[in-house]
């Protein structure tokens, strides 16, 4: 094909849908290789492409290790369409079984599996339900899957009835089918679950040929729901519809060789009430994964342990750097805590002003022991005039004894030299 398109060589077709078609492209810039999903709506300008839905949302949820990262937008003025560059993957889960003679092992479909389920609970708890979960939409590339084509993505927190013909119809939940619109996160699991038997069984579950068909398929695996399920969805639908109760003939028929936690959870994803449907956050901590679930815990346990060797190998060079600095600063200490008792200001500084007190008249105590201050009117200090103190009790001093001690005097000393 080899066209020239905003710095990219578009190199082949990958696949086409009803709103636009992927072709493989290779950046002129780093050489690398993407796919480029070029919508067949045209829009009027760059912030129009970028409020587009998809966009938000793959902004949103990049990055994460099983959602598919948009590298780069491109909005062609001159035709009015709109690109997505996004990370190239190897193939979807459809090329992926098809034609295959033999089922995959167990542990390939449980580590797909909880892949997929990842990138539910991601997407749910950022606040956005896919409504196509389906084989095609799911990539892979070296035993890692991811969530792609986010086109028909809405906001949890959007009030229903929705757009009632969404998903494709073989994956497309019973609250999907029989109510106008009233649907919500839980359809996302539903058609995970319908990817979970299709994966390990390599045919599809409930392959409909039209919306009454695809109902009636079905009932003939689960059978037909309470009254009380099913009164929930005819309040939610404008056109009054009954079924005779049937019982169906079960999952574990139409894959026998299923291991126990891999049914398990399969009735679980595939329950006929949304309230009763298990969320992916829950199915991430089935016992289906338990074997997944303690090795990423080992992994996150190792990743851990480098980071804290990582911080004592860090730890043990500052303590060395620690050793070899201190008596530097301990030497510095000193000259510091000598300048500090020298109270030395290093900027020009002014003396703080004095509270002048006015002196009042002169005090006279009781006491006659005390001293006596001397009190002037001319704003200068008061004289303290001194007098002897005389305790009744105090012995008379006896200088007698000073006679007995003789009196030495110190040499004059000779300055002629400088003297010291």
């Amino acid at each position: 094909m080899d066209v020239v398109k905003e710095g990219y060589k578009i190199i082949k077709k990958i696949g086409e849908g009803t709103f636009s078609e992927v072709l493989k492209a290779q950046s002129l810039k780093d050489g690398k290789f993407y796919a480029c999903k070029t919508m067949k709506q045209t829009i009027n300008s760059l912030e129009q492409a970028n409020n587009l839905r998809e966009v938000q949302a793959m902004k949103r949820l990049s990055p994460h290790a099983n959602i598919v990262q948009l590298h780069e937008l491109i909005f062609d003025k001159e035709t009015g369409r709109v690109s997505l560059i996004c990370e190239l993957m190897e193939m979807n889960i459809y090329e992926f079984i098809q034609g295959r003679k033999t089922p995959l092992p167990d542990h390939t479909v449980k580590h797909y599996m909880y892949q997929l389920c990842k990138s539910l609970e991601h997407m749910h708890s950022c606040g956005i339900f896919h409504r196509d979960v389906k084989p095609e939409n799911i990539l892979i590339k070296q035993n890692v899957l991811k969530l792609g084509d986010f086109g028909s993505c809405r906001s949890v927190y959007s009030k229903p009835p929705h757009t009632e013909y969404i998903s494709t119809r073989w994956y497309r939940a019973p609250e999907c089918l029989l109510t106008d619109g009233y649907y919500s996160l839980k359809m996302d699991i539903w058609s995970a679950g319908c990817v979970f038997f299709e994966i390990m069984s390599l045919n599809p579950l409930f392959p409909g040929t039209n919306e009454l068909d695809q109902v009636a398929k079905i009932h003939d695996v689960l059978g037909t729901p309470d009254q009380s399920v099913l009164q929930k969805f005819k309040q939610s639908r404008a056109m009054h519809f009954n079924f005779p109760p049937k019982k169906g003939t079960g999952i574990s028929r139409l894959i026998p060789k299923c291991p126990a936690p891999a049914l398990s959870l399969l009735y679980q994803m595939l329950a006929y009430d949304p309230d009763e449907r298990i969320t992916a956050e829950t199915a991430l901590r089935h016992t289906y994964f338990r074997e997944i679930r303690m090795a990423d815990k080992k992994t996150e346990t190792l990743h851990r342990v480098s980071g804290t060797m990582d911080i004592i190998g860090s730890s043990v060079m500052q303590n060395s750097i620690e050793h070899i600095c201190r008596p530097a600063r301990h030497n510095m200490k000193h000259v510091a805590d000598a300048l500090i008792r020298r109270n030395i200001p290093h900027y020009p500084a002014e003396l703080p002003k004095l509270n002048v007190v006015v002196p009042g008249p002169q005090i006279s105590f009781p006491v006659s022991t005390m001293p006596a201050f001397t009190v002037t009117h001319r704003g200068t200090l008061p004289t303290i005039t001194s007098k002897k103190c005389q305790s009744q009790l105090a012995k008379p001093r006896d200088d007698t004894h000073h006679a007995a001690f003789k009196t030495y005097y110190m040499p004059p000393l000779d300055r002629k030299h400088g003297g010291c």
